[in-house]
């Protein structure tokens, strides 16, 4: 009887998730992740974590569901890039237009911190809610950079360092004690550029005026009884209480990645179907293949893995354009020159490569990018960083002020020239630079290649400065400002093929063929990543910018989050 009964209930529950109203539920607590795990360890790490695309995904899908009343987003936890806030932003927005409900519910934006990205994201909604004893960070935007060359100094330690240009200031932590002309001028343009879109943002979303906006922004930040006087929220409650008001008895809350793989979004390839590819590059830019280390510092988009998935591309007949997310701070130069020749075949094979921005596509992230038929990127993308930098600490002074000495055999003059225990000699400095203005050049003369522009506007454009993807589209860098659905959208038009054709993640691997090795470096599985043993760890961005091993030249300058 009591099995009866147990199957008779979930039958019912079966019925009910399929012909039920539906609210859906967007939890941000633990951020989300940008594109599927392209590793075991990824897989691993990311197993509680909802993809981006799947959430973009189901709110388009939404938009057109008669089942779906509405969205519900907790906001708040893992922060999140100011692009990618941007895209949701956008995705909310179009979901509002089509007549359905969406409600921002925060325990707090910015508990006794800065909370000016999260709140930006929440006035996107139609109602915000915020806990009685949360807080509203509304206040701006800080750029701040710390400089160590005079701590440095004490300990013994001198850098040679080289750049080009002006702009190209990631050295400038070890080598200044303050910010240059160009390092501020720099820096205060992408902080007005960033609050120029929040104040527009939440003033459009909260009915305010911009100059209403900045007055907030100096007031900030605000308890929750001042927010709600102040017209940022609509109602301070507990989350039972939003969910009693915006739930009917019957509705049934389902997660949006969950919504996103329903039957429709799941559906197999069919023989003959002509589709995009999807191929993500997250991470720092070096040789060899994508992974990450079992020791922190996130993943790294290596330059096997992503050519091999651009020869899988152009080889698949089915993939008849490219959309390649880029999200990195850049890297190695000599890797993004290799990712870079893989997107110029793939557009003389006649298949059009999109790229889609996400919140970072600078220096050797838009190295890879600049040859794409189309440039997308979202307004608070930092891109450009046009420049390259290089060195070394010399620790000779350390060294010696803890008792070790250093002695070495040298066969060749320049032999020893990357020791870090000795400086560079006048002709290995003359070396070094000789270096840096191949690599300058070269990144610039592709530059006005792949932009269609004269070299001396590309140079004007460059010198190592960093842009938002807002100015980088006014001066010509990026072709357009939206998002990934957007850059769907062109490749699926750029092919000629229908709205509606599927995007694929690429490449599309079987689970045997991850089990195998690669036969060649034309295979499908050689597009695989890898858990990588990093000596480092968590500590790999400090010693790249440090001149130790690590990742390479072209880096953007710093490490600015924008929260």
């Amino acid at each position: 009887m009591d099995a009866t009964k147990a199957i008779i209930e979930s039958v019912d529950r079966f019925r009910q998730r399929r012909t039920a109203p539906l609210i859906l539920e967007l939890d941000l607590t633990e951020g989300l992740t940008e594109g599927p795990p392209s590793d075991p360890l990824g897989a691993l790490l990311s197993m509680r974590k909802t993809r981006f695309a799947d959430v973009l995904e189901g709110l388009r899908r939404a938009r057109r569901d008669p089942r779906v009343k509405g969205l519900v987003v907790k906001i708040g936890g893992r922060p999140i890039g100011l692009a990618m806030v941007q895209e949701l932003r956008t995705a909310v927005v179009q979901l509002r237009a089509a007549g359905k409900m969406t409600v921002a519910f925060g325990e707090t934006f910015g508990e006794f911190g800065a909370g000016t990205v999260p709140y930006y994201l929440a006035s996107a909604f139609e109602k915000v809610y915020l806990q009685p004893s949360g807080d509203v960070g509304l206040t701006g935007v800080s750029l701040e950079q710390r400089f160590v060359k005079n701590a440095l100094g004490k300990l013994g330690v001198d850098y040679q360092i080289g750049q080009r240009h002006e702009y190209k200031t990631a050295a400038n932590t070890f080598t200044q004690d303050h910010m240059t002309e160009a390092h501020r001028e720099s820096a205060e343009r992408i902080a007005e550029s960033v609050i120029e879109q929040i104040v527009a943002g939440v003033a459009e979303g909260r009915g305010l005026a911009p100059e209403r906006v900045r007055e907030l922004i100096d007031q900030g930040p605000f308890i929750g009884a001042e927010a709600l006087e102040a017209g940022l929220v609509d109602r301070l409650a507990y989350r039972d209480e939003v969910y009693d008001e915006i739930r009917e008895e019957g509705d049934l809350l389902l997660y949006v990645s969950r919504y996103a793989k329903g039957p429709i979004s799941g559906k197999l390839p069919h023989p003959g179907e002509r589709v995009v590819a999807l191929i993500h590059g997250n991470g720092a830019i070096r040789l060899g293949r994508s992974g990450r280390s079992p020791l922190g510092g996130g993943g790294a988009m290596g330059s096997d893995t992503i050519s091999a998935a651009f020869r899988a591309a152009r080889k698949d007949d089915s993939v008849k354009a490219v959309v390649f997310r880029v999200d990195s701070p850049g890297g190695s130069y000599v890797a993004s020159d290799v990712i870079w020749r893989e997107v110029v075949l793939t557009r003389k094979a006649g298949k059009p490569v999109i790229i889609s921005m996400g919140d970072l596509a600078a220096s050797g992230g838009y190295f890879v990018s600049m040859a794409a038929d189309v440039i997308v990127s979202q307004p608070g993308t930092l891109t450009g960083s046009i420049g390259v930098f290089g060195g070394k600490p010399s620790l000779a002074g350390l060294l010696g002020r803890v008792g070790i000495t250093s002695e070495s055999v040298d066969v060749g003059a320049n032999s020893g020239m990357f020791s870090p225990s000795r400086s560079y000699s006048e002709a290995q400095w003359a070396r070094v630079n000789t270096w840096l203005d191949r690599i300058y050049d070269d990144f610039v003369g592709k530059v006005a290649e792949g932009r269609g522009i004269d070299r001396e506007r590309a140079h004007d454009l460059a010198r190592g400065r960093v842009w938002t993807g807002a100015d980088a589209r006014d001066s010509g860098l990026v072709d357009r400002l939206g998002g990934l659905e957007d850059a769907v959208d062109l490749a699926r038009s750029r092919a000629g093929l229908p709205k509606n054709a599927p995007v694929r993640t690429y490449p599309r691997v079987h689970p045997l063929e991850r089990l195998r090795p690669a036969e060649s470096s034309e295979d499908r599985a050689a597009a695989l990543a890898r858990v990588r043993l990093e000596a480092w760890g968590p500590l790999t961005r400090l010693t790249a910018e440090l001149g130790l091993p690590a990742y390479g030249p072209l880096m953007l300058p710093g490490w600015w989050t924008i929260r």
